[in-house]
């Protein structure tokens, strides 16, 4: 089991140094951030190659590389360009508005696809099922920009209903369900599809034939014996749509202007900030390997064979 730990953790290190060297390298091909954020058209080129040296992008590849790692490592995501403050301090400043909207997505993803695909598999060739294979293929298919832009038409336009721009200070519903809507209508698809699958092979499994032949009331054979032992791809699946929340939703937080990392990222790429996308990047991509870490450690306890052949 030790081995199998190692290897897995020396797997999602190896990942987490790929994806600093990608984020590091792509950034720089995005132009020159010295050019964006002077402060006057037409700047003197010593004024430019000024700004350069306080950033330290007139270094070579290999020694910025080397600075950035190295303060990545302590915890140091370096200093903004645009908004000159830590990139950690800006990132866990907006993290809470990202996390406020990564939960109530979740929460309606959720409600959608887990119930709608436990239906679909219990009453499979039914109307429920076809209504369950329709929300999942309009999930899939529907770009979440097109389903926000319809909220918005629909409930803050010509209805007034609900605010269409940014977020209150703390919690208020009102602020929360169009982008949260908007954000986990994609994900409610996904895990529509995934629960109904699952359910599927599970019900047809001999434990649940040998549950209904003793006799077992049919609701308690589909939510003791068959849902319970369908949910272990569910949770997986469930747990890295929350980490992707979080992070990356950038088309969402932008179109309602809500005030999260999503939105942070896409400043940062529009105004060539390279410290906040790479920090943003690879905190997202932290919390992903981190997330299919304990995953991968949970599915070896749970199953030994997985260990094995690891």
């Amino acid at each position: 089991m030790k081995r199998y730990i190692l290897q897995r953790l020396g797997y999602s290190l190896i990942t987490l140094w790929l994806l600093t060297v990608i984020i590091f390298t792509v950034v720089r091909f995005t132009g020159d951030p010295a050019v964006l954020m002077s402060e006057y058209p037409g700047a003197r080129p010593e004024d430019l190659a000024a700004m350069r040296t306080l950033w330290g992008l007139d270094d070579p590849y290999t020694v910025q590389y080397w600075k950035f790692i190295s303060n990545v490592v302590q915890g140091d995501f370096g200093r903004s360009f645009q908004f000159n403050m830590p990139v950690r301090d800006i990132y866990l400043r907006r993290l809470p508005n990202s996390l406020q909207l990564a939960f109530a997505g979740f929460f309606i993803s959720a409600c959608l696809g887990i119930p709608l695909g436990v239906l679909s598999a219990v009453r499979v060739n039914s109307w429920w099922d076809s209504l369950g294979k329709l929300v999942a293929l309009m999930g899939l298919s529907i770009p979440g920009f097109f389903v926000a832009l319809v909220l918005i038409l629909i409930f803050g336009v010509y209805l007034n209903w609900l605010p269409i721009l940014g977020k209150a200070q703390g919690i208020e519903v009102r602020f929360l369900l169009m982008p949260a809507f908007a954000l986990g209508w994609y994900f409610a698809g996904s895990m529509l599809r995934l629960t109904r699958s699952s359910m599927l092979e599970v019900l047809g499994s001999d434990y649940v034939k040998l549950a209904r032949f003793k006799g077992t009331p049919e609701w308690v054979v589909i939510a003791k014996h068959a849902f319970r032992n369908a949910m272990i791809p569910i949770i997986t699946l469930a747990g890295l749509q929350l980490v992707l929340m979080i992070n990356v939703a950038v088309v969402v937080e932008v179109i309602f202007s809500w005030p999260g990392v999503g939105r942070l990222l896409m400043e940062g790429l529009l105004s060539r900030d390279f410290p906040v996308v790479q920090g943003v990047v690879l905190l997202a991509g932290s919390m992903i390997v981190v997330v299919n870490l304990l995953v991968d450690v949970l599915y070896a306890y749970v199953d030994p064979r997985i260990r094995l052949t690891g």
